[in-house]
């Protein structure tokens, strides 16, 4: 059953809100994917945070430039670039940025690999 909590409800709308987004689940909780990857989850959300996928720069960026908002997760995660977000604290327009930023990630990752799919092999000729 979806949360009635106004600041997971936006989480959310604003995931979804993304081209081609949708909501699945991993391991019981709700996750926010893009062709079957996962840009952003609420697995977090009984603690009032959700977790986006950043990168380690962005994830430093967001920390440091915000660090009531932002929050590396502990361990191996945090350094993958998985990050915390304080839903209460967070303004919406911050939000949407932070959950574009992770969608457009596993939207660009999934490009380049589409990329080097499609380069024909050009072996030299013997």
């Amino acid at each position: 059953m979806p949360s009635k909590d106004p600041h997971v409800v936006l989480f959310r709308k604003l995931a979804l809100s993304l081209p081609d987004a949708f909501e699945s689940s991993h391991m019981g909780h709700p996750d926010f994917r893009l062709n079957d990857r996962i840009f952003a989850t609420l697995s977090a959300q009984a603690t009032g945070r959700g977790i986006l996928k950043l990168t380690l720069a962005q994830q430093q960026a967001f920390t440091t430039d915000m660090p009531k908002v932002f929050e590396a997760i502990p361990g191996g995660w945090g350094r993958m670039g998985m990050t915390f977000v304080n839903l209460s604290q967070v303004d919406e327009s911050t939000l949407e940025g932070a959950l574009a930023t992770a969608y457009h990630n596993v939207k660009s990752k999934q490009l380049d690999k589409k990329a080097k799919r499609s380069k024909p092999n050009r072996s030299r000729l013997q």
